[in-house]
């Protein structure tokens, strides 16, 4: 049986909320070392860091979703291509499948907006 097309709108918020919730995750494990990260941070890891904890933070509540997910898609395009893709053409070897997703769901994000449980589908409400 097919999922409802009705889905769409909510499936496309969960997958934005999940997304941040896991980028978030890779910011508190820089900043907060929850859990610890496993190297020092250099000036480029910070920069990253500060990304995914924003940027998963306002992923998650739904909040300048186009514009977050956009940078944070570049932002791993750029990581996989500096620190996964030397390694290795499959990403399966390099190690960079994740972030590699991450590219493309954020990209997708920045295409397709929030959905519906989001603070910007309630301005847009609002206004």
């Amino acid at each position: 049986m097919p999922i409802p097309a009705s889905w769409s709108g909510p499936l496309l918020s969960v997958l934005r909320i999940v997304a941040g919730l896991a980028f978030l995750h890779h910011g508190t494990s820089k900043f907060f070392s929850l859990p610890p990260f496993p190297m020092p941070l250099t000036p480029l890891l910070q920069a990253a860091g500060a990304i995914e904890l924003i940027g998963g933070a306002l992923l998650v509540i739904g909040l300048f979703t186009r514009p977050v997910a956009f940078i944070a898609s570049g932002m791993s395009a750029v990581g996989y291509f500096m620190v996964h893709a030397p390694n290795g053409f499959y990403p399966s070897v390099n190690g960079g499948e994740a972030i590699l997703l991450y590219a493309f769901i954020f990209l997708y994000l920045a295409a397709a907006g929030a959905g519906p449980w989001s603070v910007d589908a309630a301005r847009t409400r609002t206004a």
